[in-house]
């Protein structure tokens, strides 16, 4: 009997969503980074066994908005679960629950038709009595909500443990269906969306903390170059921020800062697009974007 469905990984921010969402689809379709609110698309990884195809959304951390772009996210995270087979909720292990999770666990408590899973991520970080008492606490969670998990799972991501036992409890839970798609796809998402989100990836590391929210990136053309005997592709990227300050801050000494960044980026694209990428990266300045619908709209949001 073969299963396929919709699976939407909820959670805070820095919950471990992206990490556990790689690592189940065996490939890197999510970035990730110890920056809250990273994730700002649903993101579909594809999971197959011979039994069945999982769907992977990952979402972004649902979090208390401060800007217009944070509201819209959240707005973004309430609209998937609503349409998923199964909500899959990651609290981490070596964090004890606190009011952003029971924020969700109420919010997904009202979904009273959709089964809910609870994983336990980051279990790599805590020992065996830590873990017993954080999965008491989950299950009170929910028990607080009104509701029951339908499992507890948990795993460690960066290890592999107990990846498979997680999606063994998923996949009966989805409805009896074909593949939902084409078999060996890891992900629906576009070329250039997956490549600026590396790119985006690149520049969030080793940057200050006030930075990382003020960051967007749009593909402007990728073209393979011609007249090449070994292929190359071409990738114009603009990274945006919001104020002057942050843009040296970015570009750092020299353009020293935005060359790694340009490193970093192509060691990820490449791989995915399996060939040789050549970034050429600019940095331009849209003023306090994240309150402004129309550059909202005009970066992808």
């Amino acid at each position: 009997m073969y299963r396929a469905g919709f699976a939407c990984i909820v959670g805070r921010p820095n919950a471990g969503k992206s990490t556990l969402t790689n690592a189940l689809v065996g490939h890197k379709v999510a970035i990730t980074s110890d920056k809250p609110q990273t994730t700002r698309h649903t993101i579909r990884g594809l999971v197959h066994r011979d039994d069945g195809q999982l769907v992977l959304v990952d979402t972004p951390g649902v979090h208390r908005p401060r800007t217009l772009l944070g509201e819209r996210l959240n707005e973004l995270v309430r609209e998937t679960w609503a349409e998923v087979d199964v909500i899959v909720m990651c609290l981490p292990a070596d964090e004890a629950i606190g009011p952003g999770d029971r924020f969700i666990a109420g919010e997904i408590g009202a979904m009273r038709r959709t089964p809910k899973v609870a994983v336990l991520t980051k279990t790599d970080r805590v020992d065996r009595a830590a873990l017993a008492t954080r999965l008491l606490d989950v299950d009170a969670l929910a028990q607080e909500q009104g509701f029951a998990w339908e499992h507890i799972v948990p795993v460690s991501a960066r290890d592999g443990v107990q990846l498979d036992d997680l999606v063994g409890a998923l996949l009966p839970l989805m409805p009896e269906s074909g593949p939902l798609y084409p078999l060996g796809e890891i992900t629906d998402e576009p070329e250039e969306a997956l490549v600026a989100e590396f790119i985006r990836e690149a520049a969030l590391d080793g940057v200050r903390d006030e930075l990382p929210h003020s960051i967007a990136v749009v593909i402007e053309e990728m073209l393979p170059r011609e007249g090449r005997s070994e292929p190359l592709l071409d990738v114009y990227a603009v990274l945006y921020v919001e104020r002057d300050s942050q843009k040296a801050i970015v570009i750092g000494r020299g353009g020293s800062r935005l060359r790694e960044v340009g490193t970093r980026a192509r060691a990820a694209i490449e791989p995915l697009l399996g060939t040789r990428v050549h970034l050429d990266i600019r940095v331009k300045v849209a003023k306090d974007w994240q309150q402004d619908p129309k550059q909202m709209r005009r970066l992808g949001f």
